[in-house]
This record gives C-alpha cells, structure tokens and sequence, in this order.
C-alpha cells in the first residue's frame, strides 16, 4: 500500500480558508487569531439536550474514552487505522456516527453538529485539532499530555482565553479526586512546615525506549492512512515500532514517560504548592533525546520562593531510579513502584499511587496524633469525586469552564511544567536556566529551537505557515532528524 501524498498547499489552503470563514477571518488563510476581531463562541446548550461528541482515536484510551459519555449522543467518529480492531469495535459501537479519516475534514463538513470533541490520539497529534476545535467554539477533552512541547502549551491558553466560553479539560483525573485536595489542605495549614523537597517517581516506561536509530521501513497495513498518522510531524517510512502501539517512546510522537505519567503524578504538587516557572531544570539519562526518550531518567527542577512558600526542589525519576528512602518511614516499609512525598519541616506526606489519591502524613503513628486537627476541607469537592468526563459536559452545561478542574488554564500550565523535564533531556547532565517569561533557555540558546514542534509544509497553524512564508520563522527539522538513517535499531541498555 502507498503512503497518501501529503497536503498539498492548495488543499490546506483550502481547508484553512474554509475555517477561517467560518470563524469570521474574512476568508484569509493567512490571518493570525490573534488578529481576528473574534473566535466563533460556542453553541449555547438547551436544557435536557445531549451533547453532540466527536471522538478521536480508538485503539488505546481513546476506546474508554468514546464510552465514557453514555447520556450524551456520539456523532462523529475519526481515526486514521480503520483496520484495527478496537476502531472497528468504536464504529460497531455507535452505528449512526459518521466516520472520518481526518480531523480537519470532520470539523469541517461537520462544523454546525458537533457540540464538543474528544481527543485520544497520540500524544503528537493533541495540539492541532484542539487548537482548530478551541477556534471553533467547539468544546475539547483531550488526554494528557495535553501538549509535547512549551510553544504548544502557550498557544492553547491564549486561543482559549480568545474564547473563554469554550470548556476544555485535560484527561488527568488524579485532578477530579479527593487526595489532591487534602494534600492541598494540609500544605495551606502549615500541617507538615514548609516543604523544600519533592520526590515523584514512576514505574514507566513500560515500552522500548532507548533506540538510537530508526528502524527499517515496513509495508503499510491495510487501513492505515500513514500520512494522516504523521501528521504535523517529518516524514519517515511506517514500522510497526511506531504504530500503534509503541509510539511514546519516540521523540517525534509521544513524550515518554513523563508524558505519560507527569500530568498525573506531578499534578498535586504543581496544585499544593502553587508552581509555576522553574528556574532550572537538569536531566541525568543515559542518552540525549534525538530519535526516542531514554530507557531511564532523572530530572531535578528548581523553582523560587512563591510568596511565604520558600524555594523548593522537586525531583523526577523513571525507568527504575527510585528516590531516597523517605526518613519518616515506617520501619520494614518500601517504596512502591509509582509515587510521590513532600518533605517538611515537621513532617512528611507521602502517597503510594499514580493518581495521589491516599495521601498519608508519615511515620502512621503521626498520622494517627493529627488525625484529630487536621484542617476543615475548605475545596470544592467534584461530585461525584473521580470522574472528569461529567466534569467536563457538567462545566458545558453550567457554561462554567473552570467548573472542569484541569481546563486549559491550568493544564497547559502543568503540562508546561511536565514537559520541560523533556525538554532537558535534550542536553543530559547540563543545568537549563529558564526565562519562563521569555519562554526561553538563557545559557544554553541552541536548545531554544526544541521549544516548538516541527511543522510539516502544510501542517502548521496558519499565523506559523504565514511567518514561514514571510521568513521570519524557522519551522526547519532540527539537524539531527534531517537523516532517518533507516536501519538496524540499537537500543541502549539500562544502567
């Protein structure tokens, strides 16, 4: 089977000038959002109607995802391999749904029957149709990562601030529970003193990483549209190490293990400790990231004072590097396989579980002396607690955006925050000293370039495409992606 020929410039001019009218753009391709008098906002909802969901991409959580709106109506159904069986059981699932290929068609022809879209591709694949959909007035879900790179992040909090009615949500449900609000509490209660220290780790990955090349090209399966799966991304040959299933361990599509778990595990102490820009950030990892994340990483973030919240360290680690056994451990007791603790002053917090949802103030004796003062829940509690898909069409329905925990001006903050630690996985071993505010590495400048994703021809926003056209942005694949030197996979080992 032939790979589909890209998109060619007329054909994207032509879909981007159709969205560009409909948002109001005067039919330019070229005009920026931010030049745009205003976004469509979003249909207004009737009460007792369903919501009408389009859904992206099948063959992993996106198949909970779709089926995780039972009193709503499912209109729209888009992935690019119609050949697997989890797409095929999404289609069988919901008979009536019109299929689709590509998401730009869907959004396209279907612009006045779609309420709100859910987004479970891979992880390369988020920012592009929840950026068109945000335009839109369409309502977004979309899986954590939210985004891959910082630029991305950026640029989905200003176009949703263009249309603050819009109600997005990222799939990070730790966020809809109730640990992460007792962490939160205890930390504003001053119940463990002030913290200086943070320890997240995780058991990930659990897929290959650590390749140094690329592996050979392989015969497209049947059903599979490659150059839809691409995307934005630089063109290479399909193997099946890629798709589709393994795609998180490489560079150009996933965002290893801290993509997978960060938006997750580091998601309480971004909320109870009021993060925001790091000052530095530094990697330890047997490899750079160039083709795929390494086998293990180690990544320490350094933030500043935050009002009377002193300075603070928070350590990452995956791959199988633990952190310091916690000294308020009970005796006899062991770190779990994924999980997180805040050192204070007076105490210890620690939780054993991916979604920070059973924190606990070590050693269980201590606990058991607090228990009595611990502070008053003073957080709004989600009802039910757990569940950000009714999170999410509750906020479209009150037309509350915020009502949904992790919308967008939050989440593209977190997962900023997440992906940074890939970002220093770039210059391994190297303290990154980070200009939040310039959203750029101040001693290390070479590295700047690795802030954005790559566009193909065809594929970028089209303020990107412009500033490409007029010279004045360099959406060039990074020199050490140019050859896909096509070959044996060598895979470092752990150390």
């Amino acid at each position: 089977m032939k790979p589909r020929s890209p998109v060619s410039r007329r054909e994207f001019l032509q879909l981007t000038a159709s969205a560009a009218a409909m948002l109001g753009l005067a039919g330019c391709a070229g005009v920026t959002i931010a030049d745009a008098p205003k976004v469509r906002p979003p249909r207004p909802i009737q009460p007792g109607a369903k919501l009408r969901i389009a859904g992206m991409g099948f063959n992993n959580k996106g198949f909970a995802d779709i089926r995780s709106f039972p009193d709503e109506e499912i209109v729209a159904l888009c992935d690019i391999d119609w050949g697997l069986q989890k797409v095929q059981e999404t289609f069988a699932a919901f008979p009536r749904a019109k299929r689709y290929k590509d998401f730009r068609k869907m959004l396209l022809e279907m612009s006045d029957q779609i309420d709100a879209l859910v987004i479970s591709t891979p992880d390369h694949m988020h920012f592009l149709p929840a950026y068109m959909a945000v335009a839109m007035g369409i309502h977004v879900y979309v899986q954590k990562p939210l985004v891959r790179t910082v630029w991305e992040s950026r640029e989905l909090r200003r176009l949703a601030e263009q249309n603050p009615k819009v109600c997005t949500q990222m799939g990070n449900q730790g966020h809809q529970m109730e640990g992460i609000r007792l962490v939160k509490e205890w930390i504003d209660a001053d119940v463990i003193g002030p913290i200086r220290e943070v320890h997240i780790w995780t058991n990930r990955p659990i897929w290959p990483q650590g390749w140094t090349d690329r592996p050979a090209p392989q015969p497209i399966p049947a059903g599979l549209d490659w150059d839809l799966f691409l995307g934005h991304a630089p063109e290479r040959p399909y193997n099946i190490a890629y798709h589709p299933h393994d795609w998180r361990g490489w560079s150009e599509f996933g965002a290893g293990a801290l993509g997978d778990m960060g938006c997750h595990t580091m998601d309480a102490a971004f909320y109870a400790l009021n993060l925001g820009d790091p000052i530095s950030i530094q990697a330890e990892s047997p490899q750079a990231v160039v083709e795929s994340f390494p086998a293990w990483s180690a990544i320490t973030y350094e933030f500043p004072a935050r009002g009377k919240m002193p300075p603070v360290k928070v350590t990452w680690s995956d791959g199988g590097k633990l952190p310091p056994r916690p000294k308020d451990f009970d005796a006899g007791r062991t770190l779990t396989k994924s999980g997180q603790y805040y050192v204070g002053e007076k105490g210890t917090i620690f939780d054993g579980q991916d979604y920070c949802n059973s924190p606990r103030i070590i050693p269980e004796a201590r606990m058991r002396e607090l228990q009595p003062s611990l502070p008053p829940k003073t957080l709004r509690r989600p009802d039910p607690l757990g569940n950000p898909y009714l999170a999410w069409t509750q906020a479209i329905r009150k037309g509350d955006p915020e009502w949904a925990g992790s919308h967008f001006a939050y989440s593209t903050r977190l997962t900023e925050f997440v992906v940074l630690g890939n970002f220093a996985l770039r210059a391994p071993g190297k303290k990154i000293l980070w200009d939040g505010a310039q959203m750029a590495v101040t001693n290390l400048p070479e590295l700047n370039q690795f802030l954005k994703p790559t566009f193909r021809p065809g594929w970028a926003p089209p303020e990107l495409e412009k500033a490409q056209r007029q010279g004045t942005e360099d959406l060039s694949v990074p020199a050490q992606l140019r050859d896909g030197s096509p070959g044996y996979m060598k895979k470092n080992q752990k150390k």
